[in-house]
């Protein structure tokens, strides 16, 4: 069975750091590209990074550039997105989502959702001001 499996969530004050994880269970094809989305409370879920497991390029969306970062382990089937210097608009329910496609992500096309195959259940990270 796929399964996408978020932790790291939590409580966090502005300015702080969080890391949270996504670990993947029952792919047995190579997956090519992991992406993190969120969701925070009245808005749309937008794409926050990607990673492009194949070739290892990152992808982030301009507001979390600088602060944030993806990262891979293989051994460990587990993507991660550290996120430092975190802000109230952070806040929101971040959710890990594997591309389908059968390449590596690119700069013009890893935000949408249409290309996410698998989702997991999402994980809260709440920003206290």
């Amino acid at each position: 069975e796929v399964q996408l499996v978020e932790s790291g969530g939590g409580l966090v004050q502005a300015g702080g750091s969080l890391k949270v994880s996504c670990a993947l269970f029952g792919f047995s094809l190579d997956v090519y590209a992991v992406a993190w989305f969120r969701q925070g409370p009245g808005k749309e879920r937008e794409g926050v990074s990607c990673i492009s497991i194949s070739d290892g390029k990152t992808y982030y969306t301009d507001s979390v550039k600088g602060r944030f970062t993806i990262s891979s382990d293989s051994a460990k089937n587990t993507v991660y997105l550290q996120m430092n210097s975190v802000k109230p608009e952070d806040t929101g329910v971040y959710t890990c989502a594997v591309d389908g496609r059968p390449y590596p992500a690119d700069e013009n096309t890893w935000k949408f959702e249409f290309w996410y195959e698998y989702w997991g259940q999402g994980t809260q990270v709440t920003v206290s001001s």
